[in-house]
């Protein structure tokens, strides 16, 4: 089996926008976390026109807080840059930036573009939806983000499948890729509700892990 995709392949970043998005967003945090703390290092110490103020200390925890998250908002972002997607006659890859595997057309009973929109502007997003003929690997190194557990299309099918979330940009790029490649399994798009998109099962991956490396 091959370990990359075909040099033919259809390649759909999906990474840049979030990035260029992110990171701006990020810095601004990081600026605001380092006022916020610097102003209740001040307060605590008493280095401004008053004397020491314990609730300095009240700023400093908000700023630390508010750092790491900032922090860890431009790592997430600085990491997925690269993210892609690539689609061949084997299946759809999916690339992280620093590893990608993927998952082949013979597993799938059905792919399908889902979207709904958020916010008052109405504004749409998409996630491609694999859904398995086979039991999934929750835990992939590559692919756990993207599992999500709802009710299957049909009783015979696991309830586990795969959400793609699909910058706007890149939707219809990836969608003619997927139906030149398998216009057998492709079921159209559908409208969800808000916030379907849910999130990874990070806790539940952790714990796993955790118990497999017993």
């Amino acid at each position: 089996m091959s370990t990359s995709p075909s040099p033919t392949a259809t390649v759909v970043p999906t990474g840049r926008r979030a990035a260029r998005r992110m990171i701006p967003l990020g810095i601004v945090l990081a600026t605001i976390s380092a006022l916020v703390l610097f102003g209740g290092i001040v307060m605590t110490a008493g280095l401004g026109d008053g004397g020491p103020n314990p609730k300095g200390i009240g700023g400093i925890v908000i700023g630390l807080f508010m750092g790491f998250v900032s922090v860890m908002s431009l790592v997430t972002a600085w990491s997925a840059r690269n993210s892609s997607v690539s689609v061949d006659h084997m299946g759809l890859w999916v690339g992280n930036g620093k590893a990608q595997n993927v998952i082949p057309w013979q597993s799938l009973a059905g792919v399908g573009l889902h979207w709904s929109k958020v916010g008052k502007r109405g504004v749409k997003v998409y996630s491609v939806e694999l859904c398995p003929s086979a039991p999934v690997d929750r835990d992939d190194p590559v692919l756990w983000p993207l599992v999500r557990e709802e009710e299957p299309l049909h009783p015979t099918l696991p309830r586990l499948r795969y959400r793609l979330p699909v910058p706007a940009s890149s939707r219809v790029a990836l969608v003619a890729a997927i139906q030149q490649q398998v216009p057998q399994l492709w079921l159209g798009e559908t409208e969800r509700e808000a916030g379907y998109m849910g999130v990874p099962d990070r806790k539940g991956h952790r714990e796993r892990m955790r118990g497999s490396s017993r």
